[in-house]
Order: C-alpha cells, then structure tokens, then sequence
C-alpha cells in the first residue's frame, strides 16, 4: 500500500488507517490477526483513542507492537478529551488532556503518539491555551505531531493560525466524517461532518482528513434497502432517495469493473481531491481484504460527479 506524506510529519502515512476500536485484549488472538493482516499488506497507521473499550484497544495495540517489536515501523494516531462518565462534554482542558495522554502512553507501552488528535472540540477553551499545552507535549516529545477531530474548519484555521504567528505546531489533519452516502445529520452527538463548504476549503487549502465512517457504517455492503429499517441509527441518518440513488450508482459502476459497491463507496473518499487517508473498521477478513481492495480502483471527475448525483453520464 502506498504510503503518503503530509506537512509536518515526518513519517509517510498508508493510504488506508485501521480503526481498532473493536480490538481487545480479551479477543488477542482475533484482534492481533487483523493488525498483523493489515501491517503485512503495507499498511501502517493505526487508529484508537482513550475511551475505546475503556482503553482495551490502546492495551491491544501496546501488546501487539511488543510482541512484534514493530513500534518505529507503526503511525500511531490516538485521540483524547472525548466525554465521558460523570463529565458529559468534551475534556479539552490542558488538565484533562494530560490525564488521557498519561494513562494512554501507560496502557500502548511507549514513550510517545505519532499523532496525537482532540477527539471532540469545546468551543469555549481558546484555541491558544489548547495549542499552546499540546507544543509542550511535543516539546517533552510525548507526541510528534497534533490534529482534530471533530472539529469545525473555522476553529482548525483559528488554532492554526494562532501557532503560526507563534512559530508553534499547528493541526496537520482532521478527522471528520465523509462519505458517499451523505448523512442528514452526524451518527453521534459532537460530531462533525464535512458539507460543501468544507469540502471546498479541503480542496482549495490541500489540509488532510482521515475521515471516519468512510463507508457510511456499511451502507454499501447490501444489508441495507429501503424496506429493513431495523437498524434505527442507520434510518435516520442514512435513508433518503438520494443516498440509495448513490447506492445504485456504486452497484452498477462496481459491476463495470469488477468491484463491489462498498468498495466503490471507499475508492470514491480515496479519489477526493486533496490528501485523505479514510479510517476503515473492518469486523472480520473478508471485510479486511474488500477495503484493500479498493485503493487500486481509480475513478474518473465525470465518475465522481456521477456518484455524487451531480451529473448524469
């Protein structure tokens, strides 16, 4: 898998980024298979946070680098500061921040993050106290490299330009949601996900995403049709005509060319015109080898158009 470099790290970065949300010490057997299937197919960026499993997949991973003796070869993203328990809004404070970052590095067994990304943002914290504590933790080389996720773009470009008028570290990335299947509203409460505005000031800056859900929560994967409306969460987000028109666009043009519709529905976040590295949770894989699959189909402006309900062929 090719591996892409961006603005203020060092390392390149695989195209596709592993969430391991799901992975488990509890499940070590299962969990590190994907993680060796994955790294053994190029990829090597790795996705968690502090409040997966209550820091279960950090441990899996800090367990799995040790095992493997792989820690300079992995890109290690984790994020912190999301809600939780008793503290039901996001925990950006330089004081929560240190909590998480503590208890994070402890439970991957290393000395520092290779980035290090606010799983949520709280408006009301200046942007100059939030960057001002994370360049101190790459001063102490704790972290290597910040980012945001589920940030809104004005705020990046506020914290950005805050560092940079400081000669300080600023975002090199974010992650928010994209997907073909556009959603009506985000999966979850805080969340952020990119519209056409942003979409445009992605393409004009060239500023890097490493979206989650790429795939609309296997929208694509056929287990969804108008008529099975089980899944709550799925229907209010994802059911409209225009997004099951999107789905019938990824069969028939995944037909075309050998691909299934998910897999389409991933080669269209890769071939978006600025840097984007999609996060991919696969369960099982099958699912696995569906997601690399997909990097190498290229898809055409007029395709992409087309997808999107923008044109008709």
């Amino acid at each position: 898998m090719k591996q892409i470099k961006i603005p203020g790290v060092s390392q390149g970065i695989s195209q596709l980024i592993l969430g391991s949300m799901m992975y488990s010490p509890v499940r070590f057997d299962y969990s590190t298979e994907m993680l060796d299937a994955f790294f053994d197919a190029g990829g090597n960026a790795f996705d968690t946070a502090h409040g997966y499993g209550g820091g279960a997949s950090e441990m899996l991973i800090g367990l799995w680098m040790r095992q493997r003796g792989n820690r300079d070869e992995v890109f290690l993203i984790d994020k912190g500061g999301h809600p939780q328990g008793r503290v039901p809004r996001p925990r950006i404070s330089p004081e929560e921040l240190k909590r998480d970052l503590d208890e994070s590095l402890i439970r991957l067994n290393t000395d520092y993050i290779d980035l290090y990304m606010l799983h949520r943002d709280d408006p009301g914290i200046p942007v100059g106290t939030i960057i001002d504590y994370l360049n101190q933790e790459i001063g102490a080389g704790r972290i290597r490299a910040i980012a945001a996720s589920n940030w809104e773009p004005q705020r990046i470009i506020d914290a950005n330009a805050y560092a940079a008028a400081r000669e300080l570290n600023g975002f090199v990335a974010c992650s928010n949601n994209i997907s073909l299947a556009v959603p009506m509203e985000p999966m979850w409460g805080g969340c952020v996900c990119v519209d056409d505005a942003a979409r445009r000031w992605h393409k004009e800056s060239q500023f890097p995403l490493m979206p989650w859900s790429s795939q609309a929560r296997g929208f694509f994967s056929g287990a969804f049709t108008p008529e099975n409306r089980e899944n709550q969460d799925m229907v209010r987000v994802y059911y409209n005509d225009d997004n099951f028109e999107r789905l019938a666009r990824a069969t028939e043009l995944g037909s075309k060319y050998g691909y299934s519709a998910i897999q389409v529905s991933l080669a269209y976040a890769l071939n978006l015109p600025f840097p984007i590295f999609p996060i991919v949770g696969p369960a099982t894989l099958a699912e696995l080898d569906s997601s690399l699959g997909a990097v190498a189909l290229a898809l055409s402006d007029d395709e992409m158009e087309w997808l999107n309900l923008e044109t008709e062929l």
